[in-house]
């Protein structure tokens, strides 16, 4: 498989998209490099947004997290994540009650701020529950797997209320050869056993694509000026693809070396071009 030059492949677009996990941050941190390519991109004058499928924590609390690690051009206005998208959702279609949620009590912020009350899972009587009017997979932290998914599909069985994905991972990496369940593998055996329709934010929908392009509207960008780079074929590449804006596969996350051209041929989702990752010197 031939691989292509970041650094030459950046010079080529007007605008970057980059995911997050695996991309510019792994279980370890910062990956090598990334610092040196965003500073690049910064002498440049050309603008970077982080599209992210993590709703486990606020835009200015992931920006935070990259400022600790020395990365201080990540602000919180660079930060799309598709927590983002399911408070809109929230904001303009469930307008009283409380919502249930899975996750942290700082993967509810994206709830809060729509000024409506929520509930976690792990804390929900299933005696009483007529104020409940929503429920959120948020993130794979923060309850019980065991007691509060049960409560969940039990909550979903006595009660028909909207289900929201903020994130539709299935997995991430935590170690070089180690993955973790996350909240969207979760969302997706709990709806097979309930037999509902989520609703679902993130990528691989483009919904997400569309809200930060939005973002470059008068500045006179076209959609072939646009790059967006991942490390996941079926979220990020296939999301792209489908927005209609170039991509870039990196190896430095959920897809392993040896294992792209395989995974590439089988899944049919073509990206543009394949970096090892997008460090820079």
């Amino acid at each position: 498989m031939q691989y292509t030059n970041f650094k030459e492949l950046i010079d080529s677009y007007k605008v970057i998209f980059f995911d997050s996990f695996g991309v510019l941050r792994n279980h370890k941190g910062v990956i090598e490099g990334v610092a040196n390519t965003l500073n690049y991109l910064d002498e440049q004058q050309k603008p970077f947004y982080v599209v992210t499928n993590d709703a486990s924590r606020g835009r200015r609390e992931i920006a935070a997290r990259f400022a600790e690690s020395g990365i201080s051009s990540i602000t919180p206005e660079k930060v799309i994540s598709s927590g983002m998208l399911a408070r809109e959702y929230l904001r303009h279609k469930i307008k009283e009650g409380r919502i249930a949620y899975l996750g942290t009590k700082n993967s509810a912020h994206y709830i809060e701020t729509t000024g409506l009350k929520t509930r976690s899972i792990h804390d929900l009587d299933l005696d009483n529950i007529d104020d409940i009017t929503g429920l959120v997979f948020l993130d794979d932290e923060g309850f019980d797997w065991n007691e509060d998914i049960n409560k969940a599909v039990n909550l979903l069985r006595r009660k028909n209320i909207p289900v929201i994905v903020a994130n539709t991972d299935v997995n991430y990496p935590v170690a070089k050869n180690e993955i973790a369940i996350a909240v969207g593998g979760i969302a997706n055996m709990v709806e097979s056993i309930v037999g509902k329709t989520f609703i679902r934010f993130g990528k691989p929908d483009a919904q997400i694509f569309m809200f930060t392009y939005e973002l470059l509207e008068g500045q006179g960008i076209r959609k072939d000026e646009i790059l967006m780079v991942g490390d996941t074929l079926k979220t990020d590449i296939i999301g792209a693809n489908k927005f209609g804006i170039d991509t870039v596969l990196v190896l430095s996350g959920n897809t392993p070396a040896r294992k792209a051209e395989m995974r590439i041929e089988s899944t049919g989702i073509i990206p543009n071009y394949v970096c090892e990752s997008i460090a820079i010197e």
